[in-house]
């Protein structure tokens, strides 16, 4: 099983993976790696052109760099720092306009709690050297089983999807198994926490 997840939680066949554009790289803490609703090991398998780091400072990783010094890659932070670009903020023309038609958008994303992020932003100077986007989420996180500094603090994977939606405007739709992958992950979680609840109330 690709996701590493009991058999009553897998949701491998469950996945439609598909080549996204733009492409991501997912760097995640090894912490968020043990723990049962991380997002990102479920973001890179759902896309085939993804790649998966692990660590906590990429300065000297030899993978990252690779990556950022390829001159036919154009490579962002999706990062929701001062002076970050708001990709919401951009008409459809404007963001298509923002980056080079003639480079590969390539967006690198931290997973990790907020807190964790920006330390690791901070240790990765090859990371804070690149040019940081945002976004302004729609709506409230449907990752509830965390806890999040606000409601509107997207997931990993829900940032991918939202990012793909900004640049597919009216078309390809295979990106959505993201959210529906992330909503059945939630709901099961759900159960067997409200599981563990009752049988605890049954055993005082």
């Amino acid at each position: 099983m690709n996701c590493r997840k009991p058999v009553a939680l897998c949701f491998c066949s469950l996945l439609r993976p598909f080549e996204s554009k733009p492409e991501f790289v997912i760097l995640i803490h090894r912490d968020e790696i043990l723990k049962s609703v991380a997002t990102g090991r479920m973001s890179h398998l759902s896309l085939t052109n993804s790649l998966f780091f692990k660590g906590t400072d990429f300065t000297h990783h030899e993978g990252v760099n690779k990556i950022i010094h390829d001159p036919n890659i154009f490579p962002v932070l999706l990062y929701p720092s001062f002076g970050a670009t708001n990709l919401s903020e951009l008409s459809s023309e404007k963001r298509s306009a923002f980056f080079p038609s003639d480079k590969r958008l390539v967006l690198f994303i931290i997973d990790a709690t907020w807190g964790v992020s920006k330390r690791m932003r901070r240790l990765s100077q090859n990371l804070a050297s690149l040019p940081a986007v945002c976004f302004t989420p729609p709506s409230k996180s449907r990752f509830i089983v965390r806890r999040q500094p606000h409601p509107k603090c997207y997931s990993t994977i829900e940032s991918i999807h939202h990012i793909i939606e900004l640049f597919n405007e009216g078309g390809e739709t295979r990106h959505r198994n993201l959210i529906d992958i992330l909503d059945v992950m939630v709901a099961q979680q759900l159960f067997f926490e409200n599981e563990t609840r009752q049988r605890r109330r049954a055993c005082r």
